[in-house]
């Protein structure tokens, strides 16, 4: 059976906190263990105010403390906005609480402004860095050598396993260089994502990642509920959210509505619908359809599902849906053909 993952924001939907948005997520993890979810994954986002999940690498062991199995991890860290030794030492220290179960997603945007970014980094350069800055994190993540003068503690050791995040030809370059698995952010910059595979795939050799294989992770879009018409609505929410923060009008996660055509412009809304066009939204049926077909186009190793929900208890039965499709797609691929 193929894996499935949840990649999560921690999003603070309006009239809500973010103590309600960590709480939320922790939840969601505890039931989406329960449903089979391989992973739990969570974004770096900076001056964003519906996302609670900045300090990403507190909230992984917020999520980690509240579930027992399942893998817990980044979707992922910004390393430019942070020096290798730092990452080492704080997901070290979550390996170390939680042997086994975490992992380091990384990213080379900065996740934010640029404003932003500055603040967080005091200037642009390190960007250019980000090849070497993977290396250097990576050998801070192995057994010490004798001598060495700087080394992560904890971390040191700890072999945290290391995956490449990228929405173009850059991320699937170097993970195919570095021999990393490769999470494609396919849920909303699809545009190069067959270049980007077929160039990760063809140009991979083992690495870094101790793989010997391409492993790919698709990243799919999610709004599942009992009806077709219910996960349309749903799914205005994160419609508005995208529109909002493209338009430079960021906030809470809006409340859904009864039709988006009658809060937004029609061009925002085709701009939304193709930028998030690898999405599957409806029933548990047509979300099976969607997802069968998204996985046979792409064959991805494992599927990592997001959606933004605005009602807590709609977005768990969403992910519970979808873990539902995915094992009815699973039954469909290994059932004989005869």
């Amino acid at each position: 059976m193929i894996p499935f993952s949840v990649l999560d924001l921690a999003p603070v939907p309006e009239g809500a906190t973010p103590a309600d948005a960590l709480a939320n997520s922790a939840d969601l993890a505890r039931h989406a263990e329960g449903w089979g979810y391989n992973r739990f994954w969570l974004a770096e986002h900076h001056n964003m105010t519906g996302i609670a999940s900045a300090a990403t690498a507190v909230v992984i062991g917020h999520v980690a403390a509240a579930t027992r199995t399942i893998r817990v991890g980044s979707g992922g860290v910004m390393l430019p906005n942070h020096a290798p030794l730092i990452i080492a030492e704080q997901f070290g220290t979550l390996a170390t609480l939680f042997p086994g179960r975490i992992d380091l997603g990384l990213g080379r945007a900065p996740g934010t402004d640029q404003l932003t970014a500055r603040a967080l980094r005091r200037g642009l350069s390190q960007a250019d860095t980000f090849p070497d800055d993977v290396v250097e994190l990576y050998g801070f993540l192995q057994p010490a050598e004798e001598g060495q003068p700087v080394r992560a503690v904890p971390g040191a050791g700890t072999k945290v396993p290391l995956w490449m995040l990228g929405s173009s030809l850059y991320g699937a370059q170097l993970a195919a260089h570095l021999g990393l698995p490769y999470a494609f952010a396919s849920h909303f910059a699809p545009d190069a994502l067959e270049e980007a595979l077929h160039l990760y795939r063809t140009h991979f050799r083992p690495g870094l990642g101790g793989i010997e294989k391409p492993y790919f992770m698709l990243a799919v879009n999610v709004f599942a509920a009992d009806t077709d018409e219910e996960a349309v609505h749903l799914r205005t929410s994160q419609q508005q959210a995208f529109i909002n923060l493209r338009s430079g009008r960021p906030g809470p996660l809006p409340r859904p509505v009864a039709r988006i055509e009658d809060v937004a412009d029609p061009r925002w809304i085709a701009r939304v619908n193709e930028t998030q066009r690898v999405s599957a939204v409806g029933s548990v049926a047509t979300v099976t359809d969607q997802l069968a077909a998204l996985i046979d186009r792409y064959r991805p190793d494992e599927v990592i599902l997001t959606g933004q929900i605005h009602d807590h208890a709609a977005r768990l039965h969403s992910f519970d849906l979808a873990a539902q499709a995915m094992r009815v797609v699973a039954g469909q691929r290994t059932r004989p053909t005869a």
